[in-house]
């Protein structure tokens, strides 16, 4: 697809990987949309990019219903999400404390795996309604997992889990949603440059960027936002998730 002129939704868009695919999707003449809980700096990118910033809790239903009708409304008609809002916890499964906590665990999986859902079968209904375009192409979906569902760390439990759901729900919902003509794909990071890790000391995320094989460093968000405008870009690529992390395979702890 290409995303000139055409509506994208970016949640979590106002920092990190969303932020960099905005800027990225605006860069190639996308209108963008950003859904965030955090407006201030939400509303700055938006500003930036002559788009919009709407607030939406993206695990709620009636949120994001409201907010993809916000935007429907004043953009028109969304072809595009990406899916980059999430949260991370560290919590072992027992500790010195006693068990995990199951409203932590609940809170990590309603974010970052039915908040992903949620907003994918939102925008799927306003997106199956839209004109086609070339070769029956309606919209594209782009989700964000991580290495951690596959190599979960000591403490990752909850983050590992919302992010196996979301490889698990990506082919159903491609093969779901291809009659419509919609193409899903999720991307996976390995360790990239974002404000959480921002909060370590420089020493510890070079140390981390050294854990790479190739190249031994930490990712930029813009290379997140290069494959997801890839993905955009590519049709064929659909149904499949990707791993970004530089041939990282991630040790216990």
């Amino acid at each position: 697809m290409n995303p000139s002129g055409e509506v994208a939704i970016v949640t979590g868009g106002g920092s990190g990987l969303g932020e960099a695919t905005a800027r990225a999707l605006a860069a190639k003449g996308a209108r963008i949309a950003i859904l965030d809980v955090g407006m201030e700096r939400a509303q700055k990118v938006a500003d930036e990019l002559d788009g919009i910033a709407v607030r939406c809790d993206v695990s709620g239903a009636e949120s994001a219903e409201a907010a993809i009708a916000e935007v429907a409304d004043r953009l028109g008609g969304p072809r595009m999400l990406v899916n980059c809002a999430g949260i991370a916890i560290a919590m072992k499964t027992t500790g010195k404390d006693g068990a995990h906590s199951l409203d932590a665990y609940r809170k990590v999986i309603e974010v970052n795996l039915i908040g992903t859902f949620n907003m994918i079968r939102l925008f799927a209904v306003h997106c199956e309604k839209l004109e086609p375009l070339d070769g029956g192409e309606r919209g594209v979906i782009v989700n964000t997992a991580s290495v951690a569902a596959f190599d979960g760390q000591v403490g990752q439990v909850a983050y590992s889990s919302s992010k196996g759901g979301v490889v698990g729900l990506t082919l159903p919902v491609a093969r779901d949603l291809s009659r419509a003509g919609i193409r899903v794909c999720t991307i996976a990071p390995g360790i990239f440059r974002t404000p959480m890790m921002a909060g370590l000391p420089e020493e510890a995320q070079q140390s981390l960027g050294q854990q790479v094989p190739f190249p031994p460093r930490l990712g930029e968000p813009s290379e997140y936002a290069a494959l997801a405008c890839h993905i955009v870009d590519n049709q064929m690529l659909n149904g499949e998730t990707i791993r970004l992390d530089g041939a990282i395979r991630m040790a216990p702890r």
